[in-house]
């Protein structure tokens, strides 16, 4: 699993003990899990006993590290030996190891759900709408003579509905345009 400089970073904070102790760790990945599945933003997700004495930059480095590995793992439905090597080489131990994997396991299929619902297609297209015009001069020049044409996609985001006829429509009328703006240029 490939993370960013800043989301290691974050995580070796977590895994040092001088930061946080072991009610501390777990209590963050807890606090992960729980902003992740949570239907609203809880500004106190943080505000717990166990995070007074840490310093409150660090702590949110942390937090957006741990989520952002949790959100890769569950994007690459990684098992426990990916998870184990990749926390053991930011130097985790076993035992926050274990504690961080029985996490994932408890919500990794309802994390799968809702990364499904976001979706991974581009937007569906209904309709394309083009406009040719042939410009014969502009403010800066006196004779242009070329055509001109604009195409506006109008889209929708669905999430089940398949975007092979809508490119072939697309393709269909790119080509009408393409055939007007022949023609206009033949004149």
């Amino acid at each position: 699993m490939e993370l960013s400089e800043s989301v290691q970073r974050g995580l070796q904070s977590l895994a040092d003990l001088s930061v946080f102790d072991q009610s501390g760790f777990q209590v963050l990945v807890d606090a992960s899990f729980r902003s992740l599945l949570s239907s609203h933003a809880d500004p106190g997700v943080l505000d717990q006993p166990e995070f007074k004495r840490i310093d409150q930059i660090l702590l949110k480095q942390s937090h957006t590290a741990a989520t952002t590995f949790i959100l890769e793992a569950v994007k690459q439905n990684a098992d426990k030996s990916t998870i184990s090597s990749c926390l053991e080489e930011l130097t985790f131990s076993a035992e926050r190891i274990e504690i961080f994997y029985s996490a994932y396991q408890k919500h990794k299929k309802e994390l799968g759900r809702l990364l499904a619902s976001i979706g991974r297609r581009a937007p569906q297209i209904n309709d394309v709408s083009w406009r040719l015009q042939y410009h014969t001069k502009n403010g800066q020049v006196d004779k242009v003579n070329e055509p001109f044409y604009s195409i506006s996609l109008n889209a929708e985001v669905t999430l089940k509905s398949s975007l092979v006829p809508c490119f072939q429509d697309l393709v269909g009328k790119l080509k009408d345009a393409a055939k007007s703006v022949e023609k206009a240029s033949q004149m």
